[in-house]
């Protein structure tokens, strides 16, 4: 109680004035793509090290319970920057996604044809950095957008500098310079892009540090496609090796291979590359002496990848990663480093489950910013829990009537205190877990507690119905037995080829490509 009742008073005494030009805070919103809830030191993970990182959880707040607005990048984007869940903005799955009959074209003979959705972000909506600009914040964004295209770009929702923002989802040239990027001039030959994304976030704080200003870093590290430079690879192939090799990686689950293990050497490589850029972010901070005025957000955007893409990590004790509906997909890493409870040295963690539509709110609160008129927010603000105060009970749902790449399966998801309750669209049944006994989502016990179950699923669907939501629908030319040998292909040669380049990945002659990708 004492350390709560010091945060309380730390929090309504701080001096929000340190800004010569203001007396709000500064804000930097670092947002990561695709990185498992415990892909990062501070997390659990003795593989990848990431000590810039985990020096800011150690000086901000962890949130343990953190979960993205979506189990793909699109919608959970969407989240943050409207505070609205994904069924309500309409952003359902990754922009570009085939949907309806086009699905069919990838081949997998599924039984469901996936819903449509909304291709961009809409203008109709007053988002995260249209709200802090009318409230005089300098705007900047630099990396990863993937929120629509020409007409819906970064600086056409509110953003003053955009700098690698456009329709990819994908870093089209690799993480090492010429980068294909039209929103971004190549740096010399084989410059690292998390690097280069730190870089003009760096230089955009140095040179509005007497204003107040909005920076928001989007990675686009740790998506696929995974690319590391020889040097960094062979630590972490060293690291591997000094663990001990298992002879088998993967293991399937309902559809796709998962890998089993923390082993990936270019992975490694690649989350160490994004934490050295954070740390460039930090240091200038701290260079400028702005580190006591700028609230810091450091998340993911979705779990990290364990199926499908590039395979790069494992994330137990969570099932399942990006693309899945289990804990895996959608819980993510949060740290909100705020200045005035920083300064009382006592890091602190909160366990109330909270979401990425919480940030947009807790952001314009933080700001003193007004929030916009005729939005509706699915998000709460989470000051209250700074202030050791319980935040107002209300459900966290999620809505993916899709398929993922990566193996998830169409489903929405309720969760209610620590049941969580998941809804198939295929075959209309429940799964219902109880997190805190049961974190790994492999004891359904939906016919044990078939109230609650079905309690928690007419609350999913009041609220789905009531924004409109869009479901999928049956496929008529579905085939059993084509749907059946697409699967014996996926648990035959492609298991195989996996495990032919986990080993090639870890072998001593290991060699990518002539040049490392440029990076040399």
């Amino acid at each position: 109680m004492g350390c709560i009742f010091l945060l309380l008073i730390v929090f309504a005494c701080t001096d929000h004035g340190k800004n010569t030009s203001s007396d709000k805070y500064n804000v930097v919103f670092i947002l990561v793509d695709d990185l498992g809830y415990n892909d990062l030191g501070f997390m659990g993970s003795s593989f990848y090290e990431t000590p810039h990182i985990d020096n800011l959880a150690e000086r901000g707040t962890i949130f343990t319970q953190a979960y993205a607005g979506s189990r793909v990048c699109s919608p959970s984007r969407a989240t943050i920057m409207t505070g609205q869940f994904s069924a309500r903005t309409g952003i359902t799955d990754w922009i570009g996604a085939p949907a309806g009959a086009d699905w069919r074209r990838l081949g997998r003979h599924d039984k469901l044809l996936p819903a449509n959705y909304i291709r961009q972000l809409e203008h109709k909506k007053v988002v995260l950095p249209e709200a802090l600009k009318a409230n005089n914040y300098h705007t900047f964004f630099a990396g990863k957008w993937h929120l629509g295209g020409e007409g819906s770009a970064p600086e056409d929702h509110g953003f003053d500098i955009n700098i690698g923002g456009y329709q990819s989802g994908s870093p089209r040239g690799g993480y090492f310079s010429p980068y294909k990027n039209p929103k971004l001039e190549d740096g010399p030959d084989g410059k690292n892009l998390s690097m280069r994304l730190a870089d003009e976030t760096a230089r955009f704080i140095r040179e509005n540090r007497d204003t107040t200003f909005f920076a928001f870093l989007s990675f686009y590290a740790v998506h696929g496609p995974i690319q590391t430079t020889r040097s960094k690879w062979a630590k972490y192939r060293k690291k591997a090796l000094d663990a001990g090799i298992d002879e088998s990686g993967y293991r399937m689950e309902r559809v796709l291979p998962y890998r089993l293990h923390q082993d990936n050497p270019v992975y490694g490589g690649l989350v160490e590359s994004m934490d050295d850029a954070v740390g460039k972010v930090i240091h200038t901070l701290e260079e400028t002496g702005l580190m006591d005025n700028t609230i810091i957000i450091f998340t993911s955007d979705n779990g990290g990848v364990v199926s499908g893409d590039n395979y790069s990590t494992n994330l137990a004790p969570l099932r399942g990663g990006k693309g899945y509906q289990w804990e895996g997909g959608i819980r993510v890493p949060l740290i909100i480093y705020h200045p005035g409870i920083a300064s009382t040295k006592k890091p602190s963690k909160i366990h109330t489950p909270v979401s990425g539509a919480d940030l947009y709110p807790t952001i314009l609160d933080l700001t003193k910013t007004s929030r916009p008129d005729d939005l509706t927010m699915d998000g709460r603000s989470l000051t209250a829990l700074w202030q050791g105060k319980e935040m107002q009970d209300r459900p966290l749902i999620w809505h993916y009537p899709h398929y993922g790449n990566q193996g998830g399966e169409p489903a929405s998801i309720i969760r209610e205190g620590e049941w969580k309750l998941i809804w198939y669209y295929e075959d209309a049944r429940p799964e219902l877990y109880h997190l805190s006994e049961n974190i790994s989502e492999n004891k359904n016990v939906a016919e044990v507690y078939p109230d609650r179950a079905k309690s928690m699923k007419t609350k999913l669907m009041s609220y789905l119905q009531e924004v409109g939501a869009q479901f999928p629908e049956s496929d008529p030319t579905y085939d059993e037995s084509k749907r059946k040998k697409w699967e014996s292909i996926v648990r035959t040669k492609r298991l195989k080829n996996l495990e032919n380049l986990r080993k090639n990945r870890l072998s001593e002659d290991y060699q990518p490509n002539e040049d490392w990708w440029g990076s040399q």
